[in-house]
Parts: C-alpha cells; sequence; structure tokens
C-alpha cells in the first residue's frame, strides 16, 4: 500500500509514520488484490486534540474516517477500527446486494476474512417523513432558517442558481453547502 502521510501543524515522526503503516496494513486481509490506489492520512493537534483522517479511493467506494482523542496512538487505532467496521459494513450490504454478481464486490476478500464470519444485518427502517415546499431563498438565510429551527443541516432552494442544496453545521461549528453535481 502507497500511503502519503502528513502533518497540519504537526511534525510527523517516524514513529509516528511506522505505527500508522502498521495498523493500516491490518486493512489489506479484507481486499483481494493490494489497493492500488495512494492512502491519505493527515495528523494534526488542535487545542489539546490529536486527530487522525484517513482517505482510501477504491473503485467505486471512498472509505473515510476521522478521529481525534488527547493521544495520537489512541486517534490512530481508533480510526483504523472505525475503517474496519466501514469496510465490514459494505461488504455485508455488498454481498446482500450481489449475491452472484462481481464489479464491486471483486474488491472484498471471500474466505478466510472477518468479514464472512462478521454477516450481520442492518436495520433500515424508515421512521419517519416529511414533505415541504422549498422557498427560493440565499445560502444566509437558508442558515438563518437553520438555526432557527434547531437542526445540523436544512435543505433549501437556492435563490441564486434555482437548485436544491443543502447547508450543514460541521463539526467545527462552521457552515458547509452542497450544490448539486
Amino acid at each position: 500500500m502507497n500511503y502519503n502521510i502528513r502533518g497540519q501543524r504537526f511534525q510527523v515522526t517516524e514513529a509516528l509514520r511506522e505505527h500508522v503503516e502498521k495498523k493500516l496494513n491490518r486493512l489489506e486481509r479484507y481486499f483481494e488484490s493490494p489497493i492500488a490506489s495512494e492512502i491519505n492520512v493527515t495528523l494534526s493537534v488542535t487545542k489539546g486534540q490529536h486527530a487522525v483522517e484517513v482517505t482510501i479511493p477504491l473503485v467505486g467506494v471512498m472509505l473515510r474516517a476521522e478521529e481525534k482523542s488527547e493521544d495520537m496512538y489512541a486517534s490512530i487505532d481508533m480510526v483504523v477500527d472505525k475503517l474496519e467496521r466501514q469496510i465490514r459494513k459494505h461488504k455485508t450490504k455488498v454481498n446482500r446486494k450481489f449475491r452472484q454478481g462481481s464489479g464491486v464486490r471483486a474488491l472484498f476478500r471471500e474466505e478466510g476474512s472477518a468479514v464472512s464470519v462478521l454477516e450481520e444485518e442492518e436495520d433500515l427502517e424508515l421512521v419517519r417523513t416529511k414533505r415541504h415546499t422549498l422557498k427560493p431563498m440565499d445560502v444566509e438565510e437558508a442558515i438563518l432558517q437553520m438555526n432557527m429551527v434547531g437542526h445540523n443541516f436544512f435543505v433549501f432552494a437556492n435563490a441564486d442558481n434555482k437548485e436544491v442544496n443543502v447547508v450543514y453545521r460541521r463539526s467545527d461549528g462552521k457552515y458547509g453547502l452542497i450544490e448539486q453535481g
């Protein structure tokens, strides 16, 4: 596996680099062939919180996980555990959909892996449906509306481009915008 390990406001030591590579190498057992794409790892420290973000682009799937704690090594361990759960969950979903097909399913190892033993069922029960008219508004008004209703996202018709957009509150307290692509 190829790694792109970098630090933000933080110097990555050789010991940390080795720990990241050792932990991420555990993920190889879940794949049929070695991961050809580059695995991006960003380590950062902000206000005493040690954050690790890992992105693994695969064919048809983007694995991404982020964890924060007060110890960089603990954050690395937690992010790898989170990625393993994502892989197992995706593997279960793919197996359920494509029992006899190939494609994305061929990415993941069939026998001899923890995934084949861990075929968990997901509960994807829809419990509520809401319908509402999308009033044309600008992004700032959508953020104000979102804050008024106390949600962390808000769907609206963008008055500038006449498309459906979503504003959301990020974990850093700032706002994001999702536009149609």
